[in-house]
């Protein structure tokens, strides 16, 4: 076992909202939340809080609460986080869901999540209100926080003036949100992550990730995702800094907005570092505000963000965790300099961790002549760590065992000076740009086609060094040809799952047990079609 060399840090029984806002004093009250990307305009922390207050107010008066669960699609906007936390305001549960799903996609969630209400903005509404009526949520029950006819709008429910409602909750148990993930493999699966859940990751961040009230944070990474959820929103908001969200990103938005609004803190993925490192457009812009970039939701290769830093003169950190750890376990923390970019840092506070030998289960402790310990699966126990998998006991025991360890399915080691490095995976997860893709989920549509005969879908490497789907097909029809196989996906997916690679073969390996055998996969390269 290897704890964290940061103390303990306490975790108050609070619930989310109390957390947050609750010392909120008469200095923090009048420090901007947000400042608006486009003209600066700024929102207070007084002003956030009143509109929480009123939104949990208007839903507790149409009887949403404890045990309701509220859909929540939209991209970074403030009113966002106005919906967000006034669901937890007002005792309930947010379920919430990527703002590129599909209509299907979104029924899929809200139907398994077994919602009830859903908050969503006008651009989302076609798909948002399908899914709705496909799983029976009315017209009244589909919020559209920037208004749309026949729906309930922010303003409505604001105008009303109702009284945030007194919940009696307990932060240990009671579920503040359902974020879906894939864990280690198989088919997305609703995250039950309680108030202690967020509150403890909040708290383990603020020593090692160090956000300050001076800074301007840029939230382009979706806040609807547990690292942009956590992260950016709840530690920014706890440390009273400013926010300043993007809907989505877009190169020279993101280089103009930090300019404009001189940024201070900019969470980031991969992708985006390597857009630092290495696109031409960024000379013709001032980012000098920027004293740290932080990157997560993916492996960001050393070298690359080495570039991105020096390129733009601020420190670069990384960071590690899973929707299922709150989600942050390690980090590079800002005052460990020594500490390589391409590792994943140190456990925060409260995280315990150990390898794990797959193959005998043995726990992993010698470190060798290099400094390093042999390989082992990472196991990680805190206060952080969900509740389970909503619905799914059998694999909540898979992931957590008697000892309260998260099995996380990615191989590490451990070196001597205290900080730990991912080199492999047994999970099958596919990371696209930061996104979540289960080859399970693929698997399953693709065999769906009547041309396809069986299929499976693994993660390669573009050319660009960012990890695709690829799918190996058996054809049940000699005219399906890869096109028809990358539109059959494209058509019902939302953009980051399309696959965009095809191989056709004889037969998918598996095992006795009819396991998709994804190593013998990986050796497997015939001539493929390619999307981009």
């Amino acid at each position: 076992m290897i704890d964290s060399p940061y103390p303990d840090v306490e975790i108050p029984d609070l619930t989310v909202y109390d957390y947050l806002f609750g010392d909120l004093d008469d200095a923090d009250r009048d420090r901007p939340a947000f400042i608006a990307q486009a003209d600066g305009a700024e929102t207070s922390y007084a002003s956030l809080v009143a509109q929480i207050d009123a939104f949990a107010g208007a839903l507790a008066e149409r009887g949403v609460g404890p045990g309701t669960v509220v859909g929540l699609l939209s991209p970074n906007v403030p009113a966002f986080v106005t919906a967000f936390h006034g669901v937890l305001r007002a005792g309930a549960t947010a379920t919430t869901i990527n703002a590129l799903f599909t209509a299907d996609e979104i029924a899929k969630q809200l139907r398994d999540a077994r919602a009830t209400w859903l908050v969503t903005v006008s651009p989302l509404l076609p798909q948002g209100a399908a899914a709705a009526a496909e799983v029976g949520i009315p017209d009244e029950r589909v919020i559209v926080l920037d208004g749309a006819d026949g729906h309930p709008s922010l303003r409505d429910l604001l105008a009303e003036g109702r009284p945030a409602p007194e919940v009696e909750i307990d932060p240990a148990t009671h579920l503040a949100v359902l974020p879906y993930s894939s864990g280690t493999t198989g088919t997305p699966k609703g995250v039950m992550l309680t108030h202690r859940n967020l509150v403890a990751n909040v708290a383990q961040c603020i020593e090692t990730v160090r956000v300050e009230p001076s800074d301007r944070v840029l939230a382009v990474l979706p806040f609807f995702h547990i690292y942009g959820m956590t992260v950016l929103l709840n530690l920014a908001l706890r440390r009273r800094a400013a926010l300043v969200p993007m809907p989505r990103f877009d190169l020279v938005d993101f280089l103009t907005t930090i300019e404009e609004r001189r940024c201070t803190y900019v969470f980031i993925a991969p992708p985006i570092a390597v857009a630092l490192a290495k696109h031409p457009v960024v000379d013709q812009f001032d980012i000098s505000s920027v004293h740290t970039l932080l990157s997560g939701a993916a492996s960001l290769d050393g070298e690359t963000g080495r570039r991105a830093a020096e390129r733009i003169g601020a420190r670069m950190l990384q960071g590690y965790g899973m929707t299922e750890l709150s989600p942050v376990s390690h980090v590079i923390p800002a005052d460990r300099p020594d500490i390589p970019l391409d590792s994943i840092g140190i456990p925060v506070p409260n995280v315990r961790s150990k390898l794990v030998d797959p193959a005998t289960g043995e726990e992993i402790v010698a470190h060798g002549a290099d400094g390093a310990t042999p390989p082992g699966e990472l196991w990680v126990q805190g206060p952080n760590v969900m509740a389970g998998y909503l619905g799914r006991p059998e694999e909540t025991a898979a992931t957590i065992d008697a000892d309260g360890y998260l099995h996380t399915g990615d191989i590490a080691v451990h070196h001597e000076a205290g900080y730990f490095t991912i080199v492999d995976r047994l999970k099958e997860l596919i990371k696209y740009k930061g996104y979540q893709i289960a080859p399970a989920e693929l698997e399953a549509l693709l065999l769906s086609h009547p041309k396809i005969a069986d299929a499976a879908v693994i993660g390669v490497l573009d050319d660009d060094r960012e990890e695709v789907p690829k799918a190996f097909v058996v054809r049940a029809e000699d005219s399906l040809d890869a096109d028809e196989v990358i539109a059959f996906v494209a058509d019902r997916v939302a953009p980051h799952k399309k696959v965009r690679r095809v191989a056709f073969v004889d037969a998918i390996p598996k095992s006795g047990s009819a396991k998709i055998l994804r190593k013998d996969l990986r050796a497997v390269e015939p001539e493929a079609a390619a999307v981009e």
